[in-house]
């Protein structure tokens, strides 16, 4: 795993993507593998609270394992608490990552989401690939 020097890029891709995880435990949102000669600039993550009855827990963290596939649980590595167990209303959103506290996802690591209630959240991330 190597630290990739940001100021000597070939491209810049913007990307987002999304997941509604269908579990309580955590899950992978965006992995960026060992190795891939890349790094993520995470610009924004937003938690939607798609139920329209109860307000539902929501949790992110960086985990220094980045193998995994979107949706899978972590299998391994450090665990590194951004946000947790925060309330998000009822038909309500909640902005956890923006530009002012932007995070630069390096090789080998992951985001990783968790949702207080199974499909009760939907996590939606914007980033720039690096490369």
């Amino acid at each position: 795993m190597a630290i990739n020097n940001i100021t000597a890029v070939t491209a810049i891709y913007g990307k987002t993507t999304y997941l509604t995880p269908l579990v309580t435990t955590p899950v992978v949102l965006l992995a960026n593998p060992a190795n891939s000669a890349n790094t993520f600039k995470i610009n924004q993550i937003v938690a939607s609270n798609i139920s329209t009855s109860n307000p539902v827990n929501a949790s992110l963290f960086i985990y220094t394992n980045g193998a995994q596939a979107q949706n899978t649980a972590p299998t391994s590595g450090v665990s590194h608490s951004i946000a947790t167990s925060i309330s998000v209303p009822t038909s309500a959103s909640l902005i956890l990552v923006d530009k002012t506290t932007s995070i630069y996802l390096e090789e080998g690591t992951s985001i990783v989401v968790a949702s207080g209630t199974a499909n009760g959240i939907t996590y939606s991330l914007s980033y720039e690939l690096i490369s």
